[in-house]
């Protein structure tokens, strides 16, 4: 999602984003170290109508797990790599449990 993108502007009233400064606090690292993983295309930040940038929830959690990579010795490009990765590989197990659970339910006589 880019700035210019009408999906990736909020209204400080209506989404709970934590500003730059914020979200660094909470995740006990720089400003500089939420642009660093930015910059990997991690995440991109939300945009205030004011045009500062916001992070949510979700994006903090993924910051989260790069952070703990690189505090360990990984690369900050490298981390990113392997939490995008890990994220992949988290929704394609949900989808593949999803689909078998409705071939479950739709054949409960077969073997699986």
């Amino acid at each position: 999602m880019t700035a210019d993108d009408s999906f990736g502007r909020l209204d400080d009233d209506d989404y709970p984003a934590y500003t730059m400064g914020r979200a660094a606090e909470m995740l006990g690292t720089t400003q500089g170290f939420l642009r660093a993983i930015g910059e990997a295309r991690l995440i991109t930040p939300l945009r205030s109508e004011g045009g500062h940038r916001r992070y949510s929830r979700y994006q903090l959690r993924i910051a989260a797990r790069a952070r703990e990579l690189v505090d360990h010795g990984t690369p900050v490009e490298a981390a990113c790599r392997i939490v995008i990765l890990e994220d992949q590989l988290e929704e394609a197990q949900r989808i593949n449990a999803e689909y078998r659970r409705a071939a479950e339910s739709a054949n409960p006589t077969a073997v699986t």
